[in-house]
């Protein structure tokens, strides 16, 4: 019962099954597409990040696939880096979006915001 009462806090703070933690190998990205949002998702040191998967360069769809150095990821593409803690670049400034991730048992739970376009 005390599982059941703790996902759906989980539900009612807005956040969603991703996946099992055993489905993420250590330091390689896995794309994952929720509410419509497309994420890139990393296991580093055991703690679980969430981060946008479009590189804001270009509009590349490739984050999950970039390698990790240091606190940041790099996009494979043209080597952006962005802080795999905050998303934003290594500069400090304004990057990708982030994502709170939380673990229960062994399942990874993510929200994940959408933008809302004002046309």
């Amino acid at each position: 019962m005390k599982n059941s009462n703790h996902l759906m806090k989980l539900e009612e703070e807005g956040f969603t099954f991703l996946c099992s933690l055993e489905d993420l190998q250590e330091s390689i990205g896995k794309k994952f597409l929720v509410n419509d949002v497309e994420i890139a998702v990393f296991k580093i040191n055991s703690e679980v990040f969430a981060l946008s998967n479009i590189c804001p360069h270009q509009l590349t769809h490739l984050i999950y696939d970039g390698f990790i150095e240091e606190e940041f990821v790099v996009c494979p593409a043209h080597g952006w880096k962005f802080n795999f803690r905050t998303g934003k670049k290594d500069s400090g400034s304004n990057g990708i979006d982030s994502y709170p991730v939380k673990i229960f048992v062994d399942d990874v739970f993510v929200k994940v915001h959408t933008k809302k376009f004002n046309w």
